[in-house]
C-alpha cells in the first residue's frame, strides 16, 4: 500500500475519501486503523487450537475494516471504532466458519446440550444443575465439564452476532437496526435471568473485555472451570433465545 507515503490526518483521510473516493486516503485509512483488526483477532483467537493460523483472522478481518471504511457515515454520529468492531468481528467469523476446523462431534455435542437445556428448563421451570443435564444426556458429570471444554474450544464468538453492549448499527439498514436492537434487548433480559456467577462470567468477557483467564482470577476460581461456566450460559442463552423464535 503506498498509503503510508500520503501525507493525512484522520480529518484530511475521511474527506478525501468521502468526497472523492481518493483510493490512497483509503488505504490510509485502512493501515491507521489496522491495529483494531489485530485486536478483534487477538481476542478471537484466545483459545483457538494452534493449528488455527492467527494471521488468517487478520486477513480476514481487513475485508471487514476495509467494509467499514466503504459504508461508514460520520454523520450518523457514531464513533468509527465502535461502527468498524462488529464489522471486523463478522468477517473474521465468516472466515473460521469457512475454514470448518470444528470437528463435527463437538458440534453435535453441543447441540446435545443445547436440547437438554431446553428439556430439563421446560420441564422443571428452571436452570438445570450439571448433574441434570448429564443424567439427560446419559453420561457422567465429570464426561459433561469434558464435553464443555470441548465445546469451548470450538465455541468463537458464540454471542458474536448480538454485541451486548450499545455497538452503532449499519448504516442505511433501520429494519435491521430495530430486529438487533429488540434481540439485544431479549438477551439482556435472558441474562439477568442467569445464576449471579454466569451473569458476572458474560458481562466481564463480552462488555468489560476481560480474558476468561482474569475473569477466573478476579473471581478466585480456574480458567478451566470460567470457561465451562461461560459455554454452559451461552448454550442456555441460545436455548432460551430458540425457544422464543429469535435465535
Amino acid at each position: 500500500m503506498n498509503a503510508r507515503f500520503v501525507r493525512h490526518t484522520i480529518g484530511t483521510a475521511w474527506d478525501a475519501w468521502h468526497d472523492s473516493r481518493d483510493t490512497a486516503a483509503r488505504e490510509w485509512l485502512v493501515v491507521h486503523y489496522a491495529s483494531l483488526v489485530k485486536f478483534v483477532a487477538g481476542r478471537l483467537s484466545a483459545g483457538l487450537p494452534r493449528s488455527v493460523d492467527t494471521g488468517d483472522l487478520v486477513s480476514a478481518g481487513v475485508f471487514g475494516l476495509m467494509d467499514a471504511i466503504d459504508k461508514y457515515d460520520p454523520a450518523h454520529g457514531a464513533k468509527f471504532e465502535t461502527y468498524a468492531i462488529p464489522r471486523i468481528r463478522g468477517a473474521i467469523l465468516d472466515g473460521l466458519r469457512a475454514l470448518d476446523w470444528v470437528p463435527r462431534t463437538v458440534r453435535a455435542r453441543a447441540r446435545s446440550v443445547q436440547d437438554a437445556l431446553t428439556e430439563l428448563e421446560g420441564t422443571l421451570g428452571r436452570q438445570p444443575t450439571d448433574d441434570e443435564i448429564a443424567a439427560t444426556l446419559g453420561i457422567e458429570t465429570t464426561e459433561l465439564e469434558k464435553w464443555l471444554a470441548d465445546i469451548a474450544a470450538g465455541a468463537v464468538g458464540p454471542l458474536d452476532h448480538v454485541a451486548l453492549d450499545s455497538a452503532g448499527t449499519p448504516n442505511g439498514e433501520p429494519g435491521h437496526a430495530m430486529e438487533q436492537s429488540e434481540l439485544r434487548e431479549a438477551m439482556r433480559d435472558e441474562i439477568r435471568r442467569l445464576p449471579e456467577r454466569e451473569q458476572a462470567v458474560l458481562v466481564l468477557y463480552y462488555e468489560d473485555g476481560l480474558t476468561l483467564a482474569e475473569i477466573g482470577e478476579a473471581l478466585g476460581v480456574t480458567e478451566s472451570r470460567i470457561s465451562q461456566v461461560h459455554t454452559k450460559a451461552v448454550l442456555q442463552l441460545r436455548s432460551r433465545l430458540a425457544a422464543a423464535g429469535m435465535g
